[in-house]
Formats: structure tokens, sequence, C-alpha cells
């Protein structure tokens, strides 16, 4: 098989799909140490779950660890003597440097290191990755780039900078989240249906990062078209200035990354 995702929980669900999807059902495996869930992703996929990490170890190219860091250790344990200089093993934890999973899975192992995020599971996750210092052919990079544009888009960093990644996509859809919460209670004090009023901001977001994304504009400038002289959108403007919503997202990102270096 050409890809195996070891833990199939709230990022490993949906990077499978997107591997179903890209490389077909009969080149995607996956083993989950939860009975009941392994159970419930072989009847919705159609693909029975390994007997093991080793076996699926054994038997895919490429290995997903979608487990939570304190586990790593006990997968990597397990299947260490299953891999190949062929092998290729994607991480997706926080803090787990390449060097720590090749000290774990030997040097002949190649590493891509990742930091997927949550809306993977709409097909809309960014993740940043990075690449061992080993050869990689371009059938391999490949490989790489048609499973995790399955689910979202990706670009590719030096090693050094993957905390700043876990600040600028990994974290902050949660930061996103609590900004239409408060827009949509914002709404809902002035009348408007909490239903409604969650559509209208989570619809606007979508769309004003749409915006940034297809334009290439810079965002000042597209927060410029908006700010009519006078209007109501640059009292608004004011007001987040006033009360500081860029000093506390910088905040918010100084927090992450001071912690997600804590890991090494």
């Amino acid at each position: 098989m050409v890809i195996g995702l070891i833990g199939t929980g709230n990022m490993g669900y949906p990077m499978l799909k997107g591997a179903i999807e890209a490389f077909g059902r009969d080149q995607v495996g996956f083993y989950d140490a939860d009975a009941g869930r392994a159970h419930m992703v072989w009847e919705e996929t159609g693909i029975p779950p390994a007997k093991s990490n080793r076996e699926l170890a054994g038997s895919c190219r490429m290995i997903v660890l979608a487990v939570k860091p304190y586990y790593y250790s006990a997968v990597y344990e397990e299947i260490r003597e299953a891999l190949t200089p062929e092998s290729i093993v994607i991480t997706i934890a926080a803090g787990v440097t390449i060097r720590q999973s090749k000290e774990a899975l030997g040097d002949s192992v190649k590493i891509v290191r990742a930091m997927p995020n949550t809306p993977a599971m709409v097909k809309e996750g960014m993740t940043g990755i990075c690449y061992s210092g080993d050869v990689f052919r371009e059938e391999e990079k490949q490989l790489v780039s048609r499973f995790f544009s399955s689910f979202g888009r990706f670009e590719v960093f030096e090693e050094r900078l993957m905390d700043a990644v876990v600040c600028a996509s990994g974290s902050s859809p949660a930061y996103v989240y609590l900004f239409i919460e408060a827009l949509a209670d914002s709404a809902v004090k002035y009348g408007i249906p909490r239903d409604q009023a969650y559509r209208l901001t989570a619809q606007t977001v979508l769309g004003a990062a749409k915006m940034v994304l297809e334009t290439g504009e810079h965002p000042g400038v597209l927060k410029d078209r908006v700010c009519t002289p006078g209007g109501t959108t640059i009292a608004g403007v004011a007001a987040l200035e006033e009360y500081g919503l860029r000093n506390a997202v910088m905040k918010a990102t100084d927090r992450c990354y001071e912690k997600a270096a804590d890991h090494k």
C-alpha cells in the first residue's frame, strides 16, 4: 500500500479520508488501538484495520503517526523493525523534531515533519511540512504532495520555523472560532437570531480569507477598501485598535510559540 495512518482521531480520520480520495481505497490502511473506533472507521470507509502498528508499517510506503505526542515513544518502538530505507514516516506532533524521530527509528528512515490543522475535516486544512536531510526522490515528494493536498493546502518550511507554523496555522483556528463566537454574540445583542448570526459571521470570515488567498492583495489593502472615510467600518476598526486586538493576537502567538518550544 502507499500509505497507512496510525490513529484515526480528529486529525487522523480526515487525513485518512483524503488519502482514500488521493490514492484509492486499496492503497490506504490504518490502525487504531481503540477497537470500537477502528470498527467504526472500517464500517464507514470499507477498509479493515491492520492487526498492529508493526503490520501496518511493514505493508505501507508512507506511515503517518496521527497519535498524541505522548504515544510516540511506544509507536516508534512498535514500528522500528518493520521500516526500511524506502519507508517515509510522517509525524504531526508539535515539538517532535526530526532528530528525535531519527534517533528513535534509525537514521536511514526518511522523515516528514508536519503540522496540519483541524479544518482538514472539511478539506480546507493548512499544513506546514519540512523534510529530513535525506535525499527525497521526485516521485517521493509527489506522493507527499498528493497526500497533503488531499485535505487542503500545504507549504514547505525549514524545520527551524515549525514552531512558528504551530502558531500561524496549527493552533490559530481556535482563535478564529473565538472571533466568530464573539462577533455572533454582538449580533445577537442587537436582535439577530443566534443561528443566523453564526451563519453571517462564519461565512464572512470564510469569504474574507478567500479574498486574501485568491486576490493576492495585502490584508491591509483589502481592509482599507471596506473602510469608507467617516463610515461604520473605520469606527469599528478604531475600537478594535483601542482595545488591543492586534496586541492580543501577537501575545497569544508568543504564548503558543513558547509552549511549542517547551516540548524540546
